[in-house]
């Protein structure tokens, strides 16, 4: 009995080969996952609520097809190849139709999500049992369990980190998913050889590898065509630059408005009107100050809250403080990019930080600054939440100098009243002064932002020379609120609850 249970713990080439497959089983259907739930949080928002509904309905559908391998009894080599192939096909695509489905039929799009999820779950939990009741032959129940869970868990990990450092960064998200799909079906490829013998109508299962191996290589090749149009379709106007980072993607298109920078497929700025929103941001704060000369500008990595703050010649340092490196990368190399920001990102007074903004203001020990402009997207997730706290505005309220001001966006005062005057609870909430203004950007409509200070705002005597839409005259009609943007009652956004997350994705989401 011993020397049989030894014998068996001997892992046979055939065992290893299947072993080996459980680690590529592993870090593929993690991919789908992360590729499913990276994209609805890209396309639909809310990354927390996506990231969990998805991986919930995938681990639930994992449990569905775990539960239905008990029918397979018979055959289970070309049970195991079949299902390779499916999920190859159907993972490995994953990212693309939805990326098509997103554009040419956005009505169906959380349908079409959630059911790809649910067929590839059930797929990826049909797969591991399979494996395991192949490999009883060669290795005792003991053993087999430890075995096929480590290289399942090692799976995982691998894909785990090298998802958003390596993969997305290098592939982006349509070719990540084929990349797999293809190894998925390699280990369909694989099993043909192992179990040719054991296998019936060979020739039937070699072809319908040859056909998946061949769609998916024709889709990796094509994969820049199938992103073309999709975005084509969903931006309209011609895109001039596209770029994947691991924390977003970026789009730039050109059209008879000129150029609209996208993140996610959210307008950041149009270049018929920018310059609106950003003299409104920049100078009613830089010119109260007087004279500012070290000045942080956190977020705005395109490089025109940059370009508005060196128009005052008293500034000596500007300290950009961009997460994403490809950004601060693209508005500074790429010709027509660095135009629309008047090569601000060259400048020698510029010193650009890439990391997240809130652990630089919070390892920050010993700079102060007299002005911070705050140019963060709207709070569309609990990621970007974090940065409308109020712990986050505390630790601004530490990097002011005395006589500093800090100013931030601040979403529609109009549209989203209510998450407007959250964030002017919430600065006022760390013993800041809250001077809350709006300017109307027809790109946007009426805009919204908040002046925070220790000392109360001042009107400026004088704004530099050469601004296209703010004049001494006219600025004090930005801090006149009419009745249907005057103040209401709101509640503090803490890091504990992140209430403007929800109140502003209710107040949009009714436009």
């Amino acid at each position: 009995m011993e020397a049989s249970e030894t014998a068996r713990t001997r892992i046979s080439p055939t065992a290893l080969v299947l072993l080996t497959s459980v680690f590529v089983v592993a870090a593929c259907g993690l991919v789908y996952e992360l590729s499913a739930a990276a994209l609805s949080s890209y396309l639909l928002g809310d990354s927390v609520l996506q990231f969990s509904t998805i991986i919930g309905t995938y681990l639930f559908a994992m449990g569905v097809g775990s539960w239905l391998s008990r029918y397979f009894d018979r055959q289970l080599p070309a049970h195991f190849l079949r299902v390779e192939l499916l999920v190859a096909l159907v993972g490995g695509l994953l990212p693309a139709i939805l990326f098509l489905a997103h554009a040419y039929v956005p009505g169906a799009f959380r349908l079409l999500l959630y059911g790809l999820v649910m067929i590839v779950g059930m797929l990826a939990g049909l797969e591991i049992p399979l494996v395991m009741r192949i490999l009883r032959r060669d290795i005792g129940l003991k053993d087999l369990v430890s075995q096929v869970l480590t290289f399942d868990y090692l799976g995982a990990l691998a894909v785990s980190v090298a998802f958003p450092l390596l993969l997305v960064p290098q592939l982006g998200m349509i070719r990540t998913g084929l990349f797999f799909g293809l190894l998925n079906a390699f280990v369909g490829v694989w099993a043909l050889w192992l179990f040719r013998h054991e296998l019936r109508h060979v020739g039937a299962h070699a072809l319908a590898c040859a056909i998946t191996v061949g769609a998916l290589v024709a889709a990796f090749i094509g994969a820049d065509a199938l992103t073309s149009l999709a975005e084509d379709r969903f931006y309209q106007d011609r895109i001039v630059v596209s770029a994947t980072s691991p924390y977003q993607r970026i789009v730039v298109t050109r059209g008879s408005a000129g150029h609209r920078l996208y993140l996610n497929g959210n307008l950041q700025f149009a270049e018929r009107d920018e310059y609106r929103y950003h003299e409104a941001l920049v100078h009613p704060a830089m010119a109260a100050h007087g004279a500012p000369k070290r000045v942080a500008v956190l977020g705005g990595g395109d490089g025109m809250v940059v370009r508005e703050v060196l128009k005052h010649p008293s500034v000596e340092q500007v300290t950009l403080v961009e997460l994403d490196p490809n950004m601060t990368r693209l508005f500074k190399d790429d010709a027509q990019l660095a135009a629309l920001n008047g090569g601000s990102l060259s400048s020698p007074k510029l010193k650009v930080v890439n990391t997240d903004a809130f652990q630089w203001l919070y390892k920050q020990t010993e700079a102060f600054y007299d002005v911070i402009v705050v140019d963060f997207p709207d709070p569309t997730n609990f990621a970007i939440g974090k940065l409308y706290t109020e712990s986050f505005y505390a630790l601004l309220d530490r990097r002011l100098s005395a006589g500093g001001y800090a100013v931030i966006q601040t979403t529609s005062p109009l549209i989203a009243r209510q998450s407007f005057w959250t964030v002017v609870q919430t600065v006022e909430s760390v013993g800041l002064t809250a001077t809350p203004y709006h300017a109307h950007v027809p790109s946007f409509g009426e805009w919204g932002f908040v002046i925070a200070s220790r000392r109360p705002w001042r009107l400026p005597d004088q704004l530099p020379e050469g601004l296209r839409f703010l004049t001494a005259d006219t600025l004090p009609l930005l801090f006149d609120f009419p009745k249907d943007m005057a103040r209401v009652p709101a509640q503090v956004n803490r890091l504990s609850n992140q209430v403007l997350v929800n109140t502003y994705e209710r107040e949009w989401g009714k436009h």
